[in-house]
């Protein structure tokens, strides 16, 4: 059934009338049918992630053009918003030297903190890890200034990933952006490869999002050119692992099925020597992240049925992190959904909301699933209804 005005669609009309092409036009330029586009237009259809991204490399445009700052207003209802000024300002001071103002904590207790907000992102506490990681990053500035102490560089290091991480979970892709350059600054003056191949492999996520998948590709080969220098401990191999699972999903966003095959197999070698090594620089890395990167995979491209024959041989362990349960339910809905499951993908969903609810709320992924269920459905359940409320549907 028609649901409600995708405005996703609407930008995607305005942008395709700004580059002076017709729908038949700009359907050409895309692996997609001239019927879809028409349809997202109207808003007959959402916009999924993958036709998001083939849409803003056709027209050579940010993703972020087509999306909008995509939550803007459950962000302001949630009071996450205010949160986020902060957080910038924190990054700003990167070069600034020592504040005096800042007497600062002990370096044992701010590589702690800095430790701590990784585990509140790894938890889904965003608004928690929001609110108290501009101060972490300022103490660490002043501090790494002070003492030029490689674990204060690293803790840094570590901030500006979990602002990265905090930015690009509420759809803040720029300030993601930013915050991996400050990472990359803070991993130099550390001289850590392992923190250097992270952020490289982080920058390959944002090209995957962009559509742009050879230059992720490229930043994948990058990072294991960083880490392969390093000696090989079980912190260098659970990196180069996270790298292969990293381009497993890019390159199945490619559809190259043989790619995909390729890096799962070698983080799978991977795992096999380090085992759960989801401690180290809180990857996640080990034999179950390699399992639920396969079914991410299966879902890329498209292999509804067998991402699903893949969850139901996967045996998430209590230690697994919050975020990563939550990815796997919801990867499980979109395959319920796009198999015409629509019960258990609402299940799914609901499942994923009460584990992670403010990942899930702020996921492409849910809310495109949500949106799914909606014009899927020609009388909309209660539940469904109050789920397409929760996202602002």
């Amino acid at each position: 059934m028609p649901g409600p005005d995708d405005h996703t669609g609407a930008r995607i009309k305005e942008q395709r009338k700004l580059a002076r092409l017709t729908q038949r036009q700009l359907a050409e330029r895309l692996p997609y049918s001239y019927s879809l586009l028409n349809q997202v237009e109207c808003g007959a259809k959402p916009a999924n992630l993958d036709f998001v991204a083939a849409v803003a490399q056709a027209l050579r445009i940010d993703v972020t053009a087509l999306t909008g700052q995509p939550y803007v207003t459950e962000l302001q209802q949630d009071r996450l918003t205010e949160l986020v000024r902060p957080i910038r300002e924190a990054l700003d001071l990167y070069d600034l030297g020592p504040d005096d103002a800042i007497p600062g904590r002990p370096a044992k207790q701010l590589i702690a903190a800095a430790e701590d907000l990784c585990a509140q992102v790894r938890a889904t506490r965003l608004r928690s890890a929001a609110r108290l990681l501009p101060a972490v990053i300022a103490e660490l500035t002043t501090a790494a200034w002070r003492t030029r102490s490689t674990e204060l560089w690293r803790a840094l290091a570590s901030t500006y990933r979990t602002a990265h991480d905090i930015a690009v979970k509420l759809g803040y892709y720029d300030l993601g952006s930013v915050a991996l350059d400050r990472m990359c600054w803070a991993a130099h003056r550390a001289s850590d490869p392992c923190l250097a191949a992270i952020r490289q492999y982080m920058r390959a996520l944002a090209y995957f999002r962009e559509g742009e998948y050879a230059i992720g590709q490229r930043l994948v080969a990058a990072g294991h050119g960083i880490v392969g220098a390093a000696e090989q401990t079980r912190e260098a191999v659970a990196v180069t692992g996270q790298l292969h699972l990293g381009a497993s999903v890019i390159a199945a966003r490619a559809d190259q099925q043989n790619v995909v095959d390729t890096h799962i197999a070698e983080a799978k070698r991977c795992a096999s020597r380090t085992g759960d090594a989801s401690e180290i620089h809180w990857l996640s890395f080990g034999p179950t992240n390699v399992a639920l990167h396969k079914m991410s995979a299966a879902v890329e491209m498209r292999q509804y049925d067998e991402a699903l024959a893949q969850a139901r041989n996967i045996a998430l362990p209590p230690t697994l992190a919050t975020s990563r349960r939550a990815h796997f339910l919801i990867d499980r809905a979109r395959s319920e959904m796009e198999t015409g499951r629509t019960e258990a993908a609402l299940g799914s969903i609901v499942d994923a909301r009460h584990t992670a609810p403010e990942q899930t709320r702020y996921h492409p992924g849910a809310r495109e699933t949500i949106k799914g269920l909606v014009h899927a459905s020609r009388r909309t359940p209660d539940t469904l209804g109050h789920m397409a409320a929760w996202i602002g549907l």
